[in-house]
């Protein structure tokens, strides 16, 4: 039901993202504003950090579902989902920039052949974009539908590939610095007409001061495109949780640091600005590899590497921004705002293929609609990534102050102690200037204003339409609680029920009601995980004419318990088997199920109804009915409450 994955994983399908705007966030920073770019895109490098350390406090909140979540629960349901419609709509442009980008990289290197061995056929760029992308997006759209696991693992291949390139390319150019030299970038701004948007009618903002300054951080911010994802993945994230978050943070940070920043720094020093406004625009870091010093035929294997490794780290951004989408689209039908439909299991994979295939068209459409123009996505990109942060910034805020004395992993830096309660000075610093940056793009991108708004909008009325739908045709309002959606599968055999257990050790918890599980949770946060299988066992009650003994304990709602029972899988890290069986006698099912799955401990909590003693006896008598051969090793039965346990142990 839940595979976790190592932290470098979970950065690498974060990174497939964010890291691959290096190769278009340059460029598009340079039509906007001018050669001083590359201090901009270093700058927001280093907000980078800040933001990582925003989702790293939203991660210890272990709010499910991201930022949605998070501006759910700290200010209210119409915020929550003004911030899914503006994050939908960044996740919507992320794919298409991306694919479209990576055809540019790939169509230039084409005509860069086409030239060398003297051909005069010149690929279309902006054509040959477009059909790639369309490529690369049904390609990340099967792979997506199979699942995260296997999406996970070709991330990583691709930023170990990346990040090799990566280093190449950097030594190549300190070599290049010290034997042509290298010319500083300006740190003047330079607006181009279309980058001040509204604001170039009004006088008082063409004035480059601080204000200038925003205006270029603003149009440098499409540079963050990804961080969000970890806050979709960090579930994900294999025990411990918190050490690996935190990993996995610092990889990204290090990394983005040092490709994005570093790189486009590089790609200022080296090549001369008018020819990466004429030539390199869309294709930054080919212009880099082809300005090295050096044999043409070597620049031309250099430029083969950076556009392989930009093709394949591009493409993942399509992957990453499907994976995004489809947990947030999920977490929104969750909460009963979207239908049913939008949660359909796909019967072979496990996964929500209607919300797949629809992000997946819709991108389609706006590669389409762009027609390769890399520059008119850019600007339209950034209105759903500032928004989205400037909310979460302001719901993580509020939680400070509704969940005062809450114990947390991770607290944003800068605070001031009073009592027991930490004050969010930085939190609130950095909320300030998240809302500065986002009300300017609002003059200086007015693409991304009238399209941004204008889906936001639409999207709002869809998702409260679609709940108010929902809860006339349920003729109730939905509650504020989570559900999971149970994948279940049937089996008349519980050998085959059990037949993907790996490890050598089981351990069997018996699980009864949602309120009580104390005891799953001591044996979660105790267990080994490289060599025990956790199976979590429900014997459901059935009524039985002949025997009706224990349907003094009614039947609870299966989702409502396994909802309670993944938390806390998903909270340790930990994978775990669930089972739920029909029986007439919760204790006899119990010591089955431990016998075919040949347990070595089976664990239960105290019951109100029969009492720790009563319960040890009934397993006993019931371990004697279903045991009918010699046992390989001791069984353990222990029953666990609060403070207090009481063992048993079974032997030949």
């Amino acid at each position: 039901m839940l595979t976790f994955i190592p932290f470098w994983k979970a950065a690498a399908i974060v990174l497939c993202d964010f890291g691959s705007s290096a190769f278009y966030a340059g460029g598009l920073a340079m039509r906007a504003f001018g050669p001083a770019f590359p201090w901009y895109i270093l700058a927001v490098m280093l907000f980078a950090g800040l933001l990582l350390m925003l989702e790293l406090e939203a991660c210890s909140l272990f709010v499910r579902g991201g930022a949605y979540k998070i501006v759910r629960e700290g200010l209210g349901d119409r915020m929550a989902k003004l911030a899914a419609s503006a994050l939908v709509f960044d996740f919507l442009l992320t794919g298409p920039i991306s694919a479209v980008t990576a055809g540019h990289y790939l169509g230039g290197l084409f005509n860069s052949f086409l030239a060398q061995f003297g051909f005069s056929f010149h690929l279309p760029e902006g054509g040959f974009s477009v059909a790639f992308g369309l490529l690369v997006t049904g390609y990340f759209w099967r792979q997506n539908v199979k699942g995260i696991e296997e999406s996970s693992s070709k991330s990583a291949k691709i930023i170990a590939f990346s990040l090799a390139v990566c280093f190449l390319l950097a030594i190549w150019s300190f070599i290049t610095i010290a034997l042509q030299g290298a010319h500083v970038p300006p740190a003047k701004l330079h607006f181009a007409p279309d980058a001040l948007g509204w604001a170039g009618k009004i006088d008082w903002m063409k004035a480059v001061g601080l204000l200038g300054m925003i205006m270029a951080f603003g149009h440098s911010i499409l540079a963050l495109s990804g961080i969000e994802t970890l806050s979709q993945v960090y579930r994900e994230i294999e025990y411990p949780k918190a050490q690996n978050l935190k990993k996995a943070a610092l990889l990204i940070f290090i990394f983005a640091l040092l490709f994005t920043g570093g790189l486009t720094f590089l790609s200022a020093v080296i090549i001369p600005p008018d020819l990466i406004a004429s030539k390199y625009g869309d294709n930054l870091l080919s212009g880099l590899a082809m300005s090295m010093a050096g044999p043409n035929l070597l620049k031309l294997l250099m430029q083969t590497l950076v556009v392989v490794a930009g093709v394949v780290m591009l493409s993942g951004a399509v992957n990453t921004s499907l994976i995004g989408s489809n947990a947030l689209m999920n977490r929104i039908a969750e909460d009963g705002i979207l239908t049913d439909w939008f949660r359909k299991i796909h019967r072979k994979y496990g996964t929500t293929y209607h919300v797949i295939h629809l992000i997946a068209a819709l991108q389609a459409v706006i590669i389409l609609l762009s027609g390769g123009n890399v520059y008119l996505l850019g600007e339209a990109y950034a209105f759903g990534v500032m928004w989205c942060f400037v909310l979460e910034a302001a719901a993580i805020m509020a939680l400070r102050f509704k969940r005062r004395g809450e114990k947390r992993d991770f607290l944003f830096p800068l605070n001031v102690r009073y009592e027991n309660f930490y004050i969010p000075v930085g939190l609130g610093l950095l909320c300030l200037f998240l809302l500065s940056v986002a009300v300017v793009n609002l003059f200086t991108k007015s693409i991304a204003t009238v399209a941004g708004i204008s889906f936001t909008i639409f999207l709002y009325a869809v998702f409260t339409l679609s709940e108010r739908l929902n809860a006339k045709k349920a003729n109730t309002m939905f509650e504020e609680g989570y559900r999971e959606r149970v994948n279940a599968e049937t089996s008349l055999d519980l050998k085959d029920a059990l037949e993907d257990l790996s490890q050598p050790n089981r351990v069997l918890v018996a699980v009864k009601t949602p309120e009580h599980l104390y005891h799953l949770e001591e044996t979660l946060r105790t267990v080994n995980p490289d060599d025990t299988d956790v199976i979590v066992l429900y014997s459901k009650p059935v009524e039985n004419l002949l025997y009706r003994q224990d349907m003094r304990s009614a039947a609870v709602d299966e989702h409502e318990l396994f909802t309670q029972v993944i938390f806390l899988a998903e909270k340790y890290g930990l994978p775990i088997t669930p089972v739920m069986v029909q029986s007439n006698d919760a204790f006899y099912a119990i010591a089955q199920v431990a016998a075919v799955a040949d347990a070595k401990e089976i664990i239960m909590g105290v019951s109100g109804l029969h009492g720790a003693q009563t319960q040890m006896e009934r397993i006993v008598m019931a371990w004697g009915a279903v045991k009918e051969r010699e046992l390989n090793h001791p069984v353990k039965v222990r029953i666990i409450w609060e403070g207090r346990e009481i063992s048993y142990r079974f032997t030949n």
